[in-house]
């Protein structure tokens, strides 16, 4: 009787430090800075993506066009435009994916 009269307490008591940590929690302001500083980054880097990946097709495009017949440069500048496209298109991506999570977590 006396081991279970211990045991319900421990229960009870883990049940209370739960109620107390759902009912009275709060986040804490340093978390708050971090969540916005790497929201404000994601941001940068969105915007510097998109003129990027227009520089860097702009220059695949032009070497493709004066490479007055070498191979090697017409391979280069497809190789350019491709992997650019590429990187940008993964840079979109995590950030849906990001958002997606967001949503779901909060």
């Amino acid at each position: 009787m006396k081991s279970f009269i211990f045991k319900l307490s421990i229960i009870f008591f883990i049940l209370i430090l739960l109620s107390f940590n759902f009912c009275f929690s709060a986040t804490p302001k340093i978390v708050n800075k971090l969540n916005d500083a790497f929201s404000d980054i994601e941001g940068w880097i969105i915007k510097l993506a998109t003129p990027a990946a227009a520089v860097a097709v702009g220059t695949g495009v032009f070497m493709k066009k004066f490479s007055f017949g070498d191979e090697e440069r017409m391979r280069t500048g497809k190789k350019l435009i491709k992997n650019s496209l590429f990187s940008y298109g993964f840079i979109l991506a995590i950030d849906l994916i990001l958002a997606a999570i967001k949503t779901l977590v909060g």
